[in-house]
């Protein structure tokens, strides 16, 4: 009897040492209670499907569908984060498609670019100048630019900046010669981003250093008198491209005029993003992106020195993830959630570079990378450059973007607008006004050529409001009486503009000169 009260006493220590100190009973299968928080139930009903475990262990079916959506969001993923390269790859196939090659091979809009060349984005109001760099195969590369040239950048194969010429470049609007170094050279030079002013070989060179062999240089010249001959002579008979090796004996450089030619230079936005973004993964340099975002691209086969060839399982995929990514990018353009990308409290017109980083840092860094505001730039806009950017009064080249009307509603071409824009334009050179296609993020192809307004160039013609500020319309149809002031947008397509000022002023910057809202006219 004494021996079965002893038993039973112990029994009940064991019971209490399998309860924890609340008194909880232990989980079935367990000596303890188990926090809820760390366990997988046997079934869970998720947005992808109900997904079915053995002790936590998958099955081998909800393991495939597992495998299937991350194959799925690593495709998203590659195609928001490979759109700087990918756009950059696509401006250079374009160029290449018009015979350009080579760095002496210039493209140059003589007479302007106007809406038959699909450009993101692209204006009106300057002449353009473009050229590849090929730093692999020429080595290190000068730019010689002329003076009173207009601002120009060269961007890396990852639209990274590398420098700016003229006014904003460290030549300061006099002209001079840049050096551009490749990503393997090891020499004295130690230039910081954006460039230093250095002897080479007893001469003055504004010297920079990529990362990637290949590397964009664009550069705009300003009108004079409202004509763009100038500017057009002036690069033809100044802009010189030639390897340093040769800069005895430079090739002669030939220029393609781009004016009124019908041409592409946009990135896809189906399967074949892919396969443009391979050929930049394998051709430049291993370091020119860090590891992780190399490693999402090489999650779903993309990665240098291996060919790119998904199995019938992953295309069908990756497809699937090009068309969400195509949509997210649209959806950051046109539903901004982050109210500080707005110019103005209470107005829908939107900043160009949202966050104001050139490098796409939030917080200055605080907050990491803003990869939707990356996402979003590359998606509708090209040329990465602090000038963009930064407070520079007098030089460089502000923008807004607008694309809702005063109502926060999408603009519709069967419908009609209007927009004033106040006196005192806040730009030393030029404001405009680019009004754009939503499905090509290009000029709107209409019977106008040049879909836009230009406070300079058209001052002539417009039709100026008593307090010295203009109205600006838009619709398929011109008002009466306004037809100078109009400009032509489509039935059943939508559109968007840019404001674009060129040398803005401090009433820029403060914010004493505003636009109007865009206005729906009943």
């Amino acid at each position: 009897m004494r021996r079965n009260c002893y038993c039973s006493i112990l029994a009940l220590a064991f019971v209490a040492l399998l309860t924890d100190v609340s008194g909880a009973q232990p989980t079935p299968g367990y000596n303890n209670k188990i926090p809820e928080s760390i366990m997988t139930p046997h079934n869970l009903k998720t947005r992808i499907g109900t997904f079915e475990y053995f002790d936590g262990i998958p099955t081998p079916e909800t393991a495939d569908a597992i495998y299937k959506h991350l194959d799925y969001i690593r495709g998203v993923e590659t195609f928001l984060n490979g759109l700087p390269a990918a756009s950059l790859e696509a401006v250079r196939r374009g160029q290449a498609s018009l015979g350009l090659k080579n760095s002496n091979q210039v493209l140059i809009f003589d007479e302007l670019m106007d809406s038959n060349s699909l450009f993101l984005t692209g204006n009106t109001d300057t002449v353009y100048v473009s050229a590849f760099l090929d730093l692999k195969k020429d080595g290190p590369t000068v730019i010689e630019v002329p003076a009173e040239s207009g601002p120009g950048t060269a961007n890396d194969a990852f639209f990274r900046f590398v420098t700016d010429t003229g006014p904003p470049g460290l030549d300061r609007g006099k002209g001079g010669k840049y050096l551009i170094l490749p990503p393997d050279y090891d020499g004295e030079l130690d230039p910081p981003v954006g460039g230093m002013e250095a002897e080479v070989e007893g001469q003055k060179y504004f010297v920079s250093k990529s990362t990637s062999w290949v590397n964009w240089y664009i550069a705009r010249g300003f009108l004079k008198d409202g004509k763009p001959d100038f500017s057009s002579q002036l690069f033809r008979n100044g802009l010189k491209i030639y390897p340093l090796a040769k800069a005895a004996d430079p090739p002669k450089m030939e220029f393609l005029n781009g004016s009124g030619k019908a041409f592409n230079t946009i990135g896809s936005n189906d399967f074949n993003f892919f396969e443009e973004l391979h050929a930049v993964i394998d051709r430049e340099p291993i370091e020119m992106l860090e590891p992780q975002l190399r490693g999402i691209f090489a999650s779903i086969g993309i990665q240098k020195g291996k060919p790119f060839a998904p199995d019938d399982r992953m295309k069908e995929i990756l497809t699937k993830a090009i068309d969400v990514g195509n949509a997210t990018a649209r959806t950051m353009l046109w539903y901004e959630r982050d109210k500080s990308a707005f110019l103005y409290e209470g107005s829908y017109w939107k900043r160009g570079f949202v966050g104001g980083s050139y490098e796409y840092l939030k917080d200055e860094g605080m907050g990491g990378r803003n990869l939707d505001a990356r996402s979003f730039f590359y998606y509708f806009a090209t040329v990465n450059t602090p000038a963009m950017t930064l407070k520079l009064v007098g030089k460089g080249s502000q923008y807004a973007w607008g694309y809702l009307d005063s109502q926060g509603t999408y603009l519709d071409g069967g419908k009609n607008y209007k927009l004033n824009l106040p006196k005192d334009a806040p730009a030393k050179k030029f404001m405009s006004i680019v009004v754009y296609d939503p499905q090509t993020r290009s000029e709107l192809q209409t019977g106008q050529p040049f879909p836009s307004k230009n406070n300079v160039r058209d001052k002539d013609t417009l039709i100026f409001n008593d307090d010295g500020s203009f109205d600006l319309y838009f619709g398929p149809k011109a008002p009466k009486g306004k037809e100078a002031n109009w400009i032509q947008t489509v039935p059943k397509k939508g559109w968007f503009c840019l404001l674009r000022l060129y040398s803005p002023t401090e009433a820029w910057f403060d914010k004493t000169w505003r636009p109007g809202e865009i206005e729906l006219v009943k």
